[in-house]
């Protein structure tokens, strides 16, 4: 398949093109589940799986039944070999740029989306595949994932943001190890390091992810919101900063129906119910 160098606009088309599957997107009791389906190429990063993975981040965006988003991949072997290389090959000079861009921006994308995000990772995740694990807000990984930034042995870097949110999880010199010896590491190692928040059984990946994700979809949408934002600014910043974050952030939960909600629910001694208004 020629690569298209036009990115598209997705904004204009924002519902992942199901008729092609590479992307599916579930939402039950506001939890919703991105799944990666290209297991005969490792869930590799190819054009046409990025288009459709960004178009899918850009409608949960939106989507006020997502409290919650999980991202994992079809198969028990990988979560995301990264770049596909062997279109990467047939590429010229420009359209591998693009194609780096397009990684990028959907990696970018999961970051920036307001609901929590959790990775369930089922596999190996290499290159990219590390990079997309990084940019999700809590990570999961089944007991035979690996992990690695390896675009040093094929002498190019970690393009779609490695090379700075790796250092900010771990530690700079681990980072910088991991990064320069292009090293593949184990589940177990993975979570000694702080890589990830927790390792369980292939089996375990999905209800765990699940288990925690109902966790978070008990508490005020808006809130959670809020909250994330004020950590993932607040870490980037000075304290004083920070904490001026924090008390914006605040602001506008004080408004809201939930946080009466949450009073009242208490006060009834009741669970809340919280629509996110």
């Amino acid at each position: 398949m020629p690569f298209d160098p036009n990115i598209r606009n997705f904004r204009e088309t924002p519902l992942a093109d199901d008729r092609k599957g590479l992307v599916k997107t579930e939402i039950s009791a506001g939890i919703a589940t991105v799944t990666l389906n290209r297991p005969e190429a490792a869930n590799a990063f190819s054009v046409e799986m990025l288009e459709q993975f960004i178009d899918a981040l850009y409608a949960l965006k939106f989507d006020p039944e997502a409290r919650v988003v999980i991202v994992t991949a079809v198969g028990e072997k990988a979560f995301c070999a990264g770049a596909d290389l062997i279109q990467r090959g047939q590429m010229d000079l420009t359209q591998a740029r693009q194609h780096i861009n397009l990684i990028r921006t959907a990696v970018n994308e999961l970051e920036a989306l307001p609901q929590p995000t959790i990775a369930a990772i089922n596999g190996v995740a290499f290159g990219g595949g590390t990079e997309l694990a990084l940019a999700a807000d809590i990570r999961i990984a089944a007991d035979n994932a690996k992990f690695g930034l390896t675009e040093t042995a094929l002498a190019i870097i970690p393009g779609a943001g490695g090379t700075q949110r790796l250092p900010r999880l771990i530690g700079v010199a681990k980072a910088k190890e991991l990064i320069l010896t292009a090293r593949r590491i184990e589940a177990a190692e993975a979570e000694r390091i702080g890589l990830v928040n927790y390792v369980v059984a292939q089996e375990e990946l999905l209800h765990k992810a699940n288990e925690l994700a109902r966790e978070i979809t008990k508490n005020g949408p808006l809130a959670v919101r809020q909250a994330k934002l004020a950590i993932n600014k607040g870490v980037e910043v000075d304290l004083a900063t920070g904490l001026a974050i924090e008390q914006n952030a605040y602001e506008v939960i004080m408004p809201t129906q939930d946080r009466l909600e949450g009073l009242k629910a208490f006060k009834e001694k009741r669970p809340p119910v919280y629509k996110g208004e």
